[in-house]
């Protein structure tokens, strides 16, 4: 029970501290560039997401990591950074904003049914071997910059929609 605790108070901190970082130096700094600009670092970060797969390397992980947490959450991290990654290529078209939303549904699904699964699964922090900084120091970053994500894909549609309102007849 005391490793449970200390492993969510791990992504507790962690949380607080990406947060405040995120409030403080990265989004007064995304929120006023052109959406692609302001989306493609954001992107870049979650490009990295293929390191997931190391959930399915043995010796990395504890052979006894419930396998339906490793194969979703290492395939569903390789999938959201090739949707990363094609984002980044498409901007700033249409397209690249398209997919974009589909990164950022799809990559936030995934984050949130990795923490689904894990607590179906019954995973104990042990189980996670060298990955441990995956849920405790890496996802929480990866949540709020979701959220960001989201939030300059919705601000910029917004931005359009009052010009559009602003032009006179």
């Amino acid at each position: 029970m005391l490793t449970q605790l200390q492993f969510f108070v791990s992504i507790a901190f962690s949380f607080v501290t990406w947060g405040m970082l995120a409030a403080r130096y990265v989004w007064p700094r995304l929120r006023d560039l052109p959406r692609a600009d302001a989306l493609r670092p954001l992107l870049m970060l979650h490009s990295f997401r293929f390191i997931g797969l190391a959930f399915l390397v043995p010796g990395v992980v504890s052979p006894d990591l419930p396998s339906a947490f490793a194969q979703s959450a290492g395939y569903g991290d390789v999938i959201a950074a090739t949707l990363a990654l094609l984002s980044l290529l498409l901007l700033p078209s249409s397209a690249g904003v398209v997919s974009a939303w589909i990164f950022n549904l799809w990559g936030s699904f995934d984050l949130l049914n990795a923490f689904y699964q894990a607590n179906r699964t019954g995973l104990s922090p042990g189980q996670l071997g060298a990955m441990y900084f995956i849920p405790t120091v890496i996802v929480p970053l990866l949540l709020i910059t979701h959220v960001l994500v989201f939030r300059i894909l919705l601000q910029r549609k917004n931005e359009s929609a009052m010009r559009v309102r602003r032009q006179p007849a």
